[in-house]
């Protein structure tokens, strides 16, 4: 009989599990909109069944899927094991807009299907097939996933994984899966019991390393140390509390903006600086924009962003769970010129880059794996009611050419952050075939005007270009960027 086996999930994602609360729901999520004609049955609706078999044969390729949550007998530490009663139409769910099937009524959709946590006894995933847009010549998909099984970077790898570069309709038999014993509690104590007899012995193993790494100064721990307590320093500082800070509820509203990636990056060889400093520039003249229709003084306001940070290495691609730091950045909402503006941001993030403050979240999370449980639970307690930050802005690269769900073509894609306590606020970017999509997840209460944050960020952006001297490029009244075709290829 084989050994029963689990894994356990790391300090970091064992931390959105923490964080978790009936307001703060923390799965990433995706809405994207397909071509319905490749898909669509003799009835007019979408193949559901197709879908799912498609989705079942690559099931393989990403175990964590047919996995779920179990607890150690010791601290109560959470660890994988496979999942006995598996269930496809579980997670590959159906649905349907009502006519006249609008974006509108798709971003509500996408916003309740947001505002419903995921079921802790099942694995943390579900997948929604929304037929009936734009009278039935589109369907979207809105896929969640718990934030302790995957980071942005890794979502985009699992993309690689049910999406393809080219269309198909050819569906391989699914690959056979048999779990794996669910363990016992007095296996798993016994387990733990040994972990815990070897902790003391590699902690002081690993802290002699550490020291020796310290004292070496072509080592790259002494730098992350370095950039740690710099990390520290900065997340001392208090940020000011503004209407998006404010203690958030359940429910969420959805919007989105597409924006042609073209026109971004003709900004920035004009004005000089990264995409991701013309990305943040933007959000900063939209949040003034924006705080400033609220009656708000924007001119002494300490506000800052916390820019997600892949450290996820090349031989890492592919793999689940979070390898993710992150960037605390103040954004200067008092300056008026979007020029200055995005210099500030520049020489901002260039001292980010010199000074490593990512490898300093980084090393700061591993030094959390050796935090008991219980102790963690009252950190991610206290640190969520006092963040050091304002607003999330993750800007995700995805791929450049058009991807195919079987022989349906993705149009668009628009990411959703989980938002937590005092955070009404969260913004995605994903980069597609040409497209930069802005997704913005908003609490239901304290952001009811959304959509003015959409157009003062559609607004900072021209201001950007006017600035910049570029021209938009040229669309009808209404139109959004068409997502390009293989030719066209952004490194």
């Amino acid at each position: 009989m084989p050994v029963p086996t689990y894994e356990r999930l790391t300090v970091l994602d064992h931390s959105f599990l923490i964080t978790e609360s009936p307001t703060n729901h923390m799965h990433v999520a995706g809405t994207a909109t397909f071509v319905a004609a490749p898909l669509r049955t003799a009835a007019g609706g979408i193949d559901v069944k197709r879908i799912r078999a498609y989705v079942e044969s690559r099931l393989h390729l990403i175990p964590r899927y047919r996995q779920v949550l179990a607890y150690t007998p010791i601290e109560g530490r959470p660890v994988w094991v496979d999942d006995q009663h598996f269930n496809i139409e579980y997670h590959v769910r159906h649905t349907s807009l009502p006519r006249p099937g609008d974006v509108e009524q798709l971003k509500a959709l996408s916003g309740r299907i947001m505002s419903q946590q995921l079921d802790r006894s099942k694995p943390l995933w579900e997948m929604w097939i929304v037929e009936g847009l734009d009278g039935g010549e589109r369907f979207a998909m809105v896929s969640k996933i718990h934030h302790c099984m995957v980071d942005g970077m890794a979502s985009v790898d699992l993309l690689a994984v049910l999406l393809a570069i080219e269309p198909t309709t050819e569906i391989a038999p699914p690959v056979r899966w048999v779990p794996r014993p669910r363990p016992t509690r007095w296996q798993m104590l016994s387990t733990e019991t040994a972990r815990h007899l070897r902790t003391p012995f590699e902690t002081i193993a690993g802290f002699r390393r550490v020291l020796a790494d310290v004292r070496d100064p072509r080592s790259d721990i002494r730098t992350m140390w370095r950039a740690a307590r710099g990390m520290l320093r900065s997340s001392l500082r208090t940020v000011s509390d503004t209407p998006l800070n404010q203690s958030i509820g359940p429910h969420r509203r959805f919007d989105w903006l597409a924006m042609d990636l073209n026109d971004v990056k003709a900004v920035r060889k004009r004005l000089g600086g990264s995409l991701n400093d013309v990305v943040l520039t933007t959000v900063a003249g939209a949040v003034q924009r924006f705080l400033e229709g609220r009656r708000v003084n924007v001119d002494y306001l300490d506000f800052r962003v916390m820019a997600p940070v892949s450290v996820r290495s090349t031989a890492e691609r592919g793999t689940l769970g979070n390898r993710v730091s992150a960037w605390i950045i103040d954004l200067p909402l008092a300056e008026r010129s979007p020029r200055a503006r995005l210099q500030k941001i520049s020489e901002a993030t260039a001292r980010l880059k010199e000074t490593k403050q990512a490898l300093g979240a980084e090393m700061l999370s591993r030094v959390a794996e050796w935090t008991p449980s219980t102790l963690l639970s009252l950190a991610s307690g206290m640190l969520t009611r006092a963040l050091p930050f304002n607003l999330v802005v993750t800007n995700v690269p995805g791929p450049q050419v058009p991807l195919y769900l079987l022989g349906a073509r993705m149009l668009d894609n628009y990411g959703q952050v989980p938002l937590t306590d005092y955070l009404g606020l969260g913004i995605v970017l994903f980069s597609y075939a040409g497209l930069l999509c802005w997704g913005f997840n908003a609490d239901w209460d304290l952001v009811p005007d959304v959509r003015d944050f959409v157009v003062a960020v559609q607004d900072a952006f021209t201001e950007l270009q006017q600035a910049a001297g570029v021209a938009p490029a040229e669309r009808r009244p209404g139109e959004r960027p068409a997502a390009r075709g293989p030719e066209t290829v952004f490194v």
